[in-house]
C-alpha cells in the first residue's frame, strides 16, 4: 500500500512539475474559444498550444539549472527533458498544418519566449526580470495562444465581441499570475516588482477581487450570451475569490501550481458537461 502511495505521489508530481498541468489549462482554454465562437475541434491548434506550452514552461523553470548542471541531472530532470524535446516535436509537426498568420504569431511568442528566458546580455536581462513587467507578458502570451491563433487559424473575423473576450482572458491570467505572486513573496527578488510587492498582500487581493467581479460583469456583454454560460462563469469567479484569500506565503507548492491552475481546466469541464 505505501508503494502504490509513494509511486502515485512520484507520478502526480512529475504531472506537476513537468508542467503537463499548466499545457492542459491552456489546452482547455483554447476549448473555450472553439466552444463561445463555435469552432469545431482543430487538432493542430490545440496540439501545438498543449505542447508548445509544455515545452515553453520547462525551458523557462530549468533552463538555467540544467546549462550549470548537465553533468549531473536527475533521472526525474533527464525524463522532463525528454518529455520536453518530444513536445517541441510535435509541436513542429502541429505548425506545419497552421494557416500562415497564425504561424506568424506563434513565431513572434516563440521569440518573446526565448528573450523572456534567455538574457541577451549582462546590460539586458531577459525579459521575466524586467520589474513589473512579468505578469503582462504572460498575460499577453496566454491571450495570444488561448484566443487569438485558434481564430486566425480558422480566418475568423477580430470583431468587438473578440476584443472582449481577450480582454477578458487577460483579466482572468492577471488574476491567476497574482495568487502566484501573493504565495510567492517570499521568494521573489525585490527588483522584480511584483503586485503584493508594490501594493501589499491585502490590497493585491483586493485588486485581485475586483477583477473576478470584472471577468464575471464582462459575460453579460458578450454576443449570444446564455444562462448557463453566466452560471459557469459565476461557479468560475466564486472559486477564484475561494483561492484569493485563501492565498498566503504559507501555502504550498501545489497550491497554486495544481490547484489554482485547475480554474481553467474547472471551466472548460463546466462547459463539457452542458453536452
Amino acid at each position: 500500500m505505501l508503494a502504490i502511495k509513494s509511486l502515485v505521489k512520484k507520478v502526480f508530481d512529475f504531472y506537476v512539475k513537468a508542467s503537463i498541468h499548466v499545457s492542459l489549462a491552456v489546452f482547455a482554454l483554447v476549448q473555450m474559444t472553439f466552444h463561445f465562437c463555435q469552432l469545431p475541434f482543430d487538432w493542430a491548434v490545440s496540439l501545438i498550444a498543449f505542447s508548445g506550452t509544455l515545452f515553453a514552461y520547462n525551458s523557462i523553470k530549468f533552463e538555467d539549472f540544467i546549462r550549470r548542471n548537465l553533468c549531473k541531472l536527475s533521472f526525474k530532470l533527464k525524463s522532463i527533458i525528454a518529455l520536453s524535446g518530444v513536445a517541441l516535436m510535435l509541436g513542429g509537426i502541429s505548425f506545419l498544418y497552421l494557416n500562415t498568420k497564425a504561424k506568424i504569431l506563434i513565431i513572434v511568442l516563440f521569440f518573446l519566449a526565448l528573450l523572456y528566458a534567455i538574457p541577451v546580455s549582462k546590460m539586458y536581462p531577459n525579459l521575466r526580470n524586467w520589474s513589473g513587467i512579468k505578469v503582462y507578458i504572460v498575460c499577453l502570451c496566454w491571450v495570444c495562444t488561448t484566443l487569438v491563433i485558434p481564430l486566425l487559424n480558422a480566418n475568423y473575423a477580430i470583431d468587438d465581441d473578440i476584443l472582449l473576450k481577450c480582454i477578458q482572458r487577460f483579466v482572468l491570467v492577471f488574476i491567476l499570475i497574482g495568487i502566484f505572486e501573493i504565495v510567492d513573496l517570499q521568494y521573489d527578488e525585490k527588483y522584480l516588482k511584483t503586485i503584493p510587492q508594490q501594493l501589499g498582500v491585502l490590497p493585491t487581493k483586493i485588486v485581485l477581487s475586483i477583477g473576478v467581479g470584472v471577468f464575471f460583469v464582462l459575460e453579460f456583454f458578450k454576443m449570444g450570451i446564455q444562462t448557463i454560460q453566466l452560471w459557469n462563469s459565476l461557479v468560475v469567479s466564486l472559486i477564484t475569490l475561494f483561492f484569493i484569500w485563501l492565498a498566503s506565503n504559507k501555502r504550498n507548492y501545489y497550491y497554486t501550481h495544481f490547484w489554482v491552475e485547475s480554474i481553467p481546466i474547472i471551466w472548460w469541464l463546466l462547459v463539457v458537461m452542458e453536452h
